[in-house]
């Protein structure tokens, strides 16, 4: 990140209200790393970021909402819904309110009608914007490229999480994640019910078919890998019934089984389940196949597709200029959690 970059995420990050920040902590992401994301976001849409208005006669091409700066008065205050316009499960939505508050600090107000991991219909109002048309209309766009986006992967979990129902197992995601934007995809995954995987590179070793070539073997992998980070929990990958014995003598604590058959899934537990060593399903997993895959007893199933094939759920901002008629922050029902600028 350049000195501009950590100077903007520095300023935005100031003007996250105590419950926004707070709201970010409890969900296992830190508040200036999700507002670094918001202040690339922004920049994507005004490349010579001024978010407040220039003196007339002053305006900097990429520096304001050039159609909002021409359309609406300064002095106009708005309200709305984020409105879901399909079934799903949202997710983001600190994230969101993150997004309208980095904008407008104590200008705007945000309400949460819904919690992530919410189950949402057509026609499901999940927050309540309410402050200067401006500024809403300039933060909306990011805003919704967020929560879409990470409704659609919580949606998407929620569907293999269904799928195995019943059987003991998890659903579990990957690395593979878009640039930038991991730690929020796996948020959303927690959202939808599945579980994570290592963040990075350094939180766990995963041998795969590469490194087992370059190390010469299972074993010599394995061993390599323990003389060098001891403590560090050690995943083996499979491609056959002889190496997962390979690995479980070895000492492996997790072996990830891929692109096997279902009779070679049950030969490997029954291998590893007496050595107490947990299993994980990888490679060309679909819904048809996940309950059939989770019922030969493996504890996980890797599916790649959670974030890197997941499909947005549809929501947008239905905006009416105005103040709400009462204070958007009453009434809020049980559930929802109140979202203001101190």
């Amino acid at each position: 990140m350049s000195g501009t970059d950590s100077a903007w995420t520095d300023t935005h990050t100031g003007r996250l209200s105590p419950t926004t920040r707070s709201a970010l902590v409890v969900a296992g992401l830190d508040p200036e790393s999700v507002v670094a994301v918001i202040v690339r976001a922004l920049a994507e849409d005004l490349p010579g970021w001024g978010l407040a208005d220039p003196a007339p006669g002053t305006d900097e091409p990429g520096a304001v909402d050039a159609t909002s700066a021409a359309t609406v008065d300064a002095a106009l205050v708005g309200h709305g819904g984020l409105v879901s316009r399909a079934t799903g499960t949202v997710a983001g939505l600190p994230v969101l309110a993150a997004v309208f508050e980095a904008v407008l600090g104590r200008a705007v107000t945000v309400t949460l009608l819904a919690q992530d991991g919410d189950a949402v219909t057509p026609g499901t109002t999940v927050a309540r914007v309410n402050g200067p048309v401006r500024g809403l209309l300039t933060a909306e766009r990011s805003a919704l490229n967020l929560l879409c986006h990470l409704s659609g992967v919580a949606t998407q979990t929620r569907a293999w999480v269904d799928a195995i129902a019943g059987t003991g197992a998890a659903i579990r995601d990957t690395r593979k994640t878009l640039p930038g934007l991991r730690a929020l995809e796996k948020y959303a995954v927690r959202c939808g019910g599945g579980v994570n995987h290592r963040m990075s590179l350094a939180d766990a070793a995963l041998i795969k078919d590469n490194h087992v070539v370059a190390a010469g073997g299972v074993a010599a992998a394995f061993a390599a890998v323990r003389a060098r980070f001891p403590h560090l929990p050690v995943e083996v990958e499979c491609d056959t019934v002889d190496q997962v014995g390979e690995a479980v003598e070895a000492g492996a604590d997790l072996i990830l089984c891929d692109n096997m058959s279902l009779a070679e899934l049950r030969a490997s537990v029954a291998i590893a389940r007496p050595a107490g060593v947990r299993l994980e399903a990888s490679g060309g997993l679909t819904l048809q196949v996940a309950a059939d895959v989770a019922a030969t007893g493996v504890d996980y199933l890797a599916v790649g597709a959670l974030t890197h094939s997941a499909p947005a759920l549809d929501l947008g901002l239905d905006l009416e200029p105005g103040r709400p008629p009462v204070p958007v922050s009453a009434g809020a029902p049980p559930r929802g959690s109140t979202v203001e600028e101190s």
